[in-house]
């Protein structure tokens, strides 16, 4: 852009009159841009707010207003965002359509002035061209979607309306990329009033997919936790609506929404009662993990979590048995001193071990089966991650310490040996019994006995 030109643009209002000074000078000015610079002048006076400099431009050049700049902006998309109203509905008075003009990542001025909380660019915009209400970005968002994440509260106001007044319902029901709808969102953000607004709307609750599923299989019903958060009013406001859980629609037969499906039916309410059982009956169906509906990221991270634990609990134990080790050494046996209900023993060897050798050697073998386990299931999920040899050298570490330990607090001889050989042995056979745990036969074999354990808390009211 010529140097001062782009001085009066930032300069403003009262620079009008030099702005007319250098296009007397020079008439061809404001056409010969485009060969010299990626923004113009409307760029610049609209980020400054300079209303009559950016009027007398949109006289002189109106093709400006639709110009993007090098980040993908353009005049009308700054002027929304900054929330200069007098900007914007001079623009719109050269093109309404400017509302749905599509710059970066699609956002439209409307999407701007909306995750900003706009009001007044919001209302003048709905009101000037109501089908930029429908416009979505590159990740399938339509202001709604932003009004709601970013919490503009008054900005939602404003475009459920005409919504609601349009009969395009469908609009809230439209889902990002993750499948979430706006009332997903309102649920996720526990924005009670959105939600409330949303089904306690007559002409919107009827034709609302209260029960639509995002990408992961999930209701907004699923995305309360009241138990967790006390979230218990965003549950009624759901409930109220009709809204059930993923799991509850399957068995009990209520047509499940996803983004090629719809129905105008609106499912009656369910008694609590009713409710109760229902999450009784398919909790243990609802907490599997389901490939396609659970992302196997969170799947490793709470994998990672729980070896971490029962790693963290079967070392500790380890080195801790039960009934603990004896503090002194006695040889009551051969010396006829001491308490003759004592075995012989020595101090750091277990007391347990010394009483029932057997149960010491069964105890070892079970914990450091689970601790191994546990480290094998880090290697596993830890794979191709940065610093893997150091990791490893680590688990190496630990178990080796952990072998150590356990061999040293061996009542006899016996034990001590029979531990050694299998702490030993014991990593070269954790890959084959995993393997062997995955047989088509094994797996065959084992199934009844999850059908088992499910009807046993059944059973007890779990």
């Amino acid at each position: 852009m010529e140097a001062r030109l782009f001085d009066t643009s930032q300069t403003g209002d009262g620079d009008v009159q030099l702005l007319h000074q250098l296009l007397a000078g020079n008439p061809l000015l404001l056409h010969s841009l485009a060969l010299t610079s990626t923004e113009n002048p409307l760029h610049v006076a609209s980020i400054a707010g300079h209303v009559d400099f950016v009027k007398e431009i949109v006289r002189l050049k109106p093709d400006y207003v639709e110009e993007m700049n090098q980040d993908g902006f353009s005049p009308m998309h700054i002027a929304s965002a900054n929330g200069y109203l007098e900007i914007v509905m001079e623009m719109l008075r050269v093109d309404w359509r400017l509302c749905r003009l599509h710059g970066r990542d699609e956002w439209t001025p409307l999407h701007y002035a909306t995750s900003r909380g706009r009001v007044d660019v919001v209302r003048e915009m709905v009101l000037a061209c109501p089908e930029s209400v429908e416009e979505v970005t590159v990740q399938g968002e339509t202001v709604i979607h932003l009004a709601v994440k970013c919490s503009q509260f008054k900005a939602i106001k404003f475009l459920v309306e005409p919504v609601a007044e349009t009969n395009k319902v469908n609009i809230l029901n439209m889902k990002d990329k993750h499948g979430y709808s706006v009332l997903h969102l309102a649920t996720c953000k526990n924005q009670h009033q959105v939600g409330e607004g949303l089904v306690g709307n007559e002409t919107i609750a009827g034709a609302l997919e209260v029960n639509s599923v995002n990408n992961r299989g999930l209701t907004a019903l699923d995305l309360v936790f009241p138990n967790e958060t006390g979230d218990w009013e965003m549950e009624a406001i759901l409930h109220g609506a009709g809204a059930l859980r993923a799991g509850d629609i399957v068995n009990s037969g209520v047509q499940l929404f996803n983004s090629h499906s719809h129905s105008e039916n609106h499912t009656a309410p369910e008694t609590p009662q009713l409710q109760q059982e229902q999450q009784k009956t398919n909790w243990w169906e609802f907490f599997q993990f389901k490939k396609g509906r659970d992302c196997p990221r969170d799947a490793r991270t709470a994998l990672l979590v729980v070896a971490s634990l029962v790693a963290m609990t079967t070392f500790q134990v380890g080195l801790n048995p039960p009934n603990g080790t004896w503090q002194d050494s006695s040889d009551v046996n051969n010396k006829g001193t001491g308490s003759s209900n004592e075995p012989v023993h020595l101090a750091g060897r277990s007391i347990m071990g010394s009483y029932s050798e057997v149960s010491f050697v069964v105890f070892v073998v079970l914990n450091s089966i689970g601790f191994y386990f546990s480290l094998y299931t880090m290697i596993i999920l830890t794979t191709n991650f940065p610093l893997q040899l150091e990791l490893q050298i680590c688990i190496i570490a630990v178990y080796t310490t952990y072998g150590t330990a356990v061999v040293n607090i061996a009542p006899s001889y016996n034990s001590w040996l029979f531990i050694t050989v299998f702490t030993s042995v014991l990593p070269f056979l954790v890959g084959l019994a995993a393997k062997w745990a995955r047989h088509p036969v094994t797996i065959w074999l084992t199934k009844p006995l999850g059908k088992w354990i499910h009807r046993f808390f059944e059973l007890i009211g779990l």
